[in-house]
């Protein structure tokens, strides 16, 4: 009862934590939305069944055209972060009481999910999600479903060149490989014209050399069609070396934030996620402790 009652709604929790300056924890923080900045989450909270508090005051921007990773242990509240973002809370019973989503300047905290995806926000999700009894074509022409007057052919053979591996794969897609699901449920996301994909986890379940593949494909979106990206990936090092920020995640909040060659270069990200730096003992392995080191 006692992880219950820690769990319980807002106002259990006391203020957010500040900086010096008066803004939320972290330079990315709770920043008013301009030109350069495409999203900005403005200390959220999201709650589910009416009790359990997931997300605590959760805040971050992520800048047009970048790649911005956020990392943390499973548990933390990443996937909710992006569920939260596009509008998926609803169908688990969640929702957000507090704070606000800011995209391109506008509000869309509340925004219904299909309206997000028509003005260019598109999620790909934890585990693909690819409809396994539709074909290659049909999952990729699902995503185009908001824009009608398309020309889906054309888009078609722009996924292709992304991904050509799926031109010769023209069967039912639960057929189809792990990493050639990941790259049909991103080329699908393409099919939207997003201006910002999230993406959940992409290397899950995926070889080693997949892994790089994926990610190449991934900053190709971002250098060639100028697509922003905010990336969960439980891969530090690989979304490090991908992003141009990040953000580190514990406990429904943000504990530590900066240009992602900056968080490769961190003991503490080293220690936790990069399976290097100095650890003293089994000890310092503890939630609670890199929490008080890091806040």
């Amino acid at each position: 009862m006692s992880d219950l009652n820690s769990l319980l709604r807002p106002g259990a929790l006391g203020p957010i934590p500040r900086d010096a300056s008066g803004g939320a924890h972290g330079s990315g923080a709770a920043q008013t939305a301009g030109d350069d900045v495409i999203l900005s989450v403005n200390n959220i909270e999201v709650v589910f069944n009416d009790v359990i508090l997931v997300l605590r005051g959760m805040s971050l921007t992520a800048k047009r055209g970048k790649i911005t990773t956020l990392l943390g242990a499973n548990g933390a509240g990443k996937s909710t972060t992006l569920k939260a973002i596009a509008g998926l809370l609803q169908v688990e019973d969640g929702e957000v009481p507090r704070g606000e989503v800011l995209y391109d300047g506008a509000d869309v905290t509340h925004m219904p999910p299909d309206e997000k995806v028509r003005r260019g926000i598109f999620l790909v999700m934890e585990g693909r999600g690819v409809i396994q009894d539709m074909t290659v074509i049909e999952n990729l022409r699902l995503g185009a479903f908001t824009r009608p007057k398309a020309n889906i052919a054309d888009e078609i053979e722009q996924v292709f060149s992304y991904f050509p591996r799926l031109k010769e794969r023209r069967g039912l897609a639960g057929y189809l490989s792990g990493g050639e699901q990941q790259m049909l449920a991103i080329g699908r996301a393409l099919m939207a014209r997003p201006k910002l994909i999230l993406m959940d986890e992409p290397s899950m379940g995926l070889s080693p050399l997949l892994v790089k593949e994926v990610f190449g494909i991934i900053r190709r979106l971002n250098q060639e069609l100028g697509i922003s990206i905010l990336l969960v990936e439980q891969n530090a090092n690989m979304a490090l070396k991908a992003a141009d920020y990040g953000y580190v995640m514990e406990n429904g909040k943000i504990v530590l934030d900066g240009p992602a060659a900056s968080l490769a270069e961190n003991e503490d990200v080293k220690e936790f996620y990069l399976g290097g730096g100095e650890r003293q003992s089994f000890k310092s392995v503890k939630s609670f402790k890199r929490r008080k080191r890091w806040l």
